[in-house]
């Protein structure tokens, strides 16, 4: 299973932001961590354009986004962004896309969020094949007729992962995705609900077996503060809970809320943590490292502590 961390705007100013996330990553790289997952949150930097720049600073880490939401472009727009962040990585993106949730789409951006299912589908058919260029991209469907030209081409593979919750997503990403980058699934959920419908699809599709990406708050801690972690895990993660995406996936496994997903405790804990997702079928994990502390130095130095330690961990699972 190979091991990556999400790196992320956080709030704060602007003009640091940026130099923060190339910090991040250029650790991530020095310690040999396989994989960065950049996160697009609704009120901030754009994952794409951050991927891009992230490359230029780098030569292997592979570099994710997790996940682009599909409604807020068009398919061939997207595929040319991301296009284009794939060639300034130097062919190392892994583009996560997904159809995310009503909060964001319709009463965020005020656009329609009718049959997500449906419209994902006929959106992987255009971006797929406006990935594959150069040359026409002639798709029509329910959604799109789309007859486009292109010259451009992938430098190198481009894996493209769903954010795939429920069964028709999961069937969706086995047919037409390298897999499906995860949020709220706890083993049980990925063993007996993700792994099982998301293989069937991808083989029946004759494709190869799918990447399974399981993202997981991790905190290292001492026994003693393992309680302390699950409620800051609840307190600065948990508004994703209100989807009904989300709370569909939960009802998969045995986790109520973000807390019951948080692995915290010593490096040995961790370790058996990340085993238990690996033998569930994850094929990464992304892991959001979580701090703790009352206040400023202590939350730096519980995430300084609790990377160096993923970081060896990540050696060790290799």
């Amino acid at each position: 299973m190979r091991i990556g961390v999400m790196i992320g705007p956080e709030k704060g100013d602007t003009t640091r932001k940026l130099d923060r996330m190339l910090r991040d990553i250029a650790w991530a790289e020095l310690v040999g961590i396989e994989t960065a997952w950049i996160p697009q949150i609704p009120t901030d930097f754009d994952a794409l354009i951050t991927v891009a720049a992230m490359g230029q600073a780098t030569r292997r880490i592979e570099i994710g986004t997790a996940v682009v939401p599909l409604q807020a472009q068009h398919p061939v727009a997207l595929a040319r962004q991301a296009l284009s962040a794939h060639a300034a990585a130097g062919g190392r993106l892994a583009l996560g896309v997904g159809p995310s949730h009503h909060w964001i789409v319709r009463d965020m951006l005020g656009l329609p969020y009718e049959k997500p299912g449906g419209y994902t589908r006929d959106y992987l058919e255009v971006l797929n094949a406006s990935l594959r260029g150069p040359g026409p991209v002639d798709v029509t469907n329910d959604s799109f007729t789309v007859h486009n030209p292109t010259d451009l081409a992938p430098v190198a593979p481009l894996p493209v992962l769903l954010a795939a919750l429920g069964p028709v997503m999961l069937r969706i990403a086995g047919e037409q995705a390298d897999g499906t980058v995860l949020w709220m699934a706890d083993e049980r959920a990925i063993a007996e609900h993700v792994v099982p419908k998301i293989g069937k699809a991808a083989a029946d599709a004759g494709r190869p077996a799918p990447r399974i990406v399981a993202g997981l708050p991790v905190c290292l801690c001492t026994p003693g503060e393992v309680d302390e972690a699950r409620a800051r895990a609840n307190r600065i993660l948990g508004e994703a809970e209100v989807s009904p995406n989300y709370q569909r996936l939960l009802e998969q496994g045995d986790a109520r809320n973000i807390g019951d997903l948080c692995i915290a405790g010593d490096q040995a804990t961790i370790v058996a943590g990340l085993r238990r997702y690996a033998d569930a079928g994850a094929t990464d994990v992304s892991v959001r490292l979580l701090p703790i502390g009352d206040n400023r130095d202590e939350l730096v130095a519980s995430k300084r502590r609790t990377r160096e330690m993923i970081a060896e961990v990540a050696r060790e699972l290799r």
